[in-house]
């Protein structure tokens, strides 16, 4: 995992633009988790077509690790398996 620098996000195309000139282009945004319970303890994570940055939400100005899509995938279906499922 490498740390990411995400003070001056990079704009991409939307994978939706018809090439026709009408794009639009984005930066990654951060977004917390519908299933963030409210108690501090979240996870934040910002997604463009090369990576997958994730943050503390109690820190947005500190590091953020940042993920291949595939890893970041992988994690989460990992998730979904409760592989990390503690005793």
């Amino acid at each position: 995992m490498k740390m990411a620098d995400l003070s001056n996000p990079k704009w991409f195309k939307s994978s939706y633009s018809a090439g026709n000139g009408n794009c639009v282009e984005v930066a990654p945004t951060w977004r917390k988790s519908s299933h963030s319970s409210g108690n501090g303890q979240c996870v934040e994570v910002a997604a463009s077509p090369d990576a997958i940055a994730v943050r503390d939400s109690k820190d947005p100005a500190g590091p953020a690790l940042l993920f291949a899509p595939g890893e970041f995938t992988a994690f989460i279906r990992g998730i979904a398996d409760g592989d990390f499922a503690q005793p």
